[in-house]
């Protein structure tokens, strides 16, 4: 199916650009990005997931075949091909994707003669952003020039948190690229919520984690916490999102429950 010919779940509303958004690795953010997409989408929204992270997770979570790709993100940014005809469809009705492979991994130096290196890739979402009702960019986990264009482009970001020790490394970091980011590039950049992933109810760290994200993000961390669980881990390989691997378990039903919430956040 073309992504013109799906309808958008909430025509009413502008549509959202939202960053997930983490530079520590290992998190949970390409299958945030994966199962968040998927869920909203079973829901009747529109999504757009642009895989920006080399490693490509997000593509490949949704069993897209890298090696038959004629084109992805990094032809969008560096060979000025158009973001619509790269956008293809999941496995998911209502979600597509504009696929990343390790291609991706070059344009880091590539961007840096770039004119206007900055807002690349808002340029090219700014195209197609309002057939959506919400556009994901999966980030790089580090803070260079392709995170900094994540940044640029977003409304607002998601950020994983994992419940374990160390969970707040880095977040300060990340915190300060983004008031870089509004203060030169994206006046209106802000966190849109904290999205606790990995909690073992069986472990005291696990809620001590997520009590001191709490009281760092406040009300920006959303109530629901997505928990260890083996068929999240193991939907990845399947090429699928939990969701439709695995319905009834504990990640698809707090995925959806997730998802439930962004909505009702805007």
């Amino acid at each position: 199916m073309n992504y013109k010919d799906a309808k958008r779940g909430l025509p009413q509303r502008d549509s959202k650009v939202l960053a997930v958004i983490n530079q520590k690795g290992g998190v949970g953010k390409s299958t945030t990005v994966v199962n968040l997409s998927a869920c909203l989408g079973e829901g009747k929204k529109k999504v757009l997931v642009i895989d920006f992270d080399p490693q490509g997770n997000s593509t490949s979570g949704f069993g897209v075949e890298k090696d038959e790709l004629e084109h992805d993100i990094y032809d969008v940014i560096l060979h000025d091909e158009p973001i619509e005809n790269v956008i293809r469809e999941t496995c998911q009705p209502n979600v597509f994707i504009v696929p990343a492979t390790i291609q991706l991994a070059t344009a880091e130096i590539e961007l840096v003669s770039a004119m206007a290196r900055e807002s690349i890739l808002k340029d090219a979402i700014s195209a197609v952003r309002d057939e959506f009702d919400y556009v994901f960019i999966d980030c790089p986990p580090s803070l260079g020039l392709l995170t900094i264009n994540a940044l640029v482009a977003a409304d607002a970001l998601i950020i994983p948190i994992q419940c374990e020790y160390y969970a707040l490394e880095g977040v300060a970091k990340l915190l300060e690229s983004m008031q870089m980011v509004k203060r030169r590039m994206n006046p209106n950049l802000e966190i849109f919520g904290v999205v606790m992933t990995m909690f073992d109810s069986r472990t005291t760290l696990s809620k001590q984690v997520v009590d001191e994200v709490q009281a760092y993000f406040g009300k920006k961390v959303f109530k629901t916490v997505i928990p260890r669980n083996v068929k999240l881990s193991e939907a990845p390989s399947h090429g699928l999102p939990v969701s439709l691997y695995a319905r009834v378990s504990k990640g698809a039903l707090a995925y959806s429950k997730l998802a439930r919430e962004v909505v009702a956040r805007g």
